[in-house]
């Protein structure tokens, strides 16, 4: 099984998000978890847009990446360019990847503007993430045979 770390700064909406998409899609091939450099909680907005497609996330709580410490990572991916900054170094074989998302948490406008950005955050870390983790999940299938 592939582990992997989503790193955000506050650990409320993309990298949640991307812990319920990944932990969903890729059961059984890739356990995914999250954290943030300066946690808060999770956005009730991130609750909701992964409801809508099935996925509950009610559950998961903001987490600080020193909550995490002794647990070991194949790959760590941030998801904001300030987590990017921010990023613990990790002991090992880590892989770090960054790959950026807008953060929907600090959409404007109207609730179903707001919740456009969530929606539109939530598919495109689906399109990008589940082909990458595939990917990855692959090759360290392939380097344990």
């Amino acid at each position: 099984m592939l582990k992997v770390l989503f790193l955000c700064t506050e650990n409320a909406c993309r990298s949640q998000m991307a812990e319920g998409l990944v932990n969903y899609y890729l059961a059984g091939k890739v356990k995914a978890f999250s954290a943030g450099v300066a946690p808060t909680r999770v956005n009730p907005k991130a609750i909701q847009v992964m409801a809508e497609i099935g996925i509950d996330i009610r559950h998961q709580r903001s987490k600080s990446v020193d909550d995490l410490t002794g647990e070991r990572f194949d790959l760590v991916i941030t998801v904001c360019d300030q987590a990017q900054e921010q990023c613990p170094l990790f002991p090992g074989q880590t892989k770090m990847l960054h790959v950026s998302f807008p953060d929907p948490g600090g959409a404007t406008g109207s609730e179903g503007e707001i919740l456009a950005a969530f929606r539109q955050v939530a598919a495109d870390m689906k399109n990008i993430l589940i082909p990458l983790l595939e990917k990855e999940y692959r090759k360290k299938a392939r380097t344990q045979v």
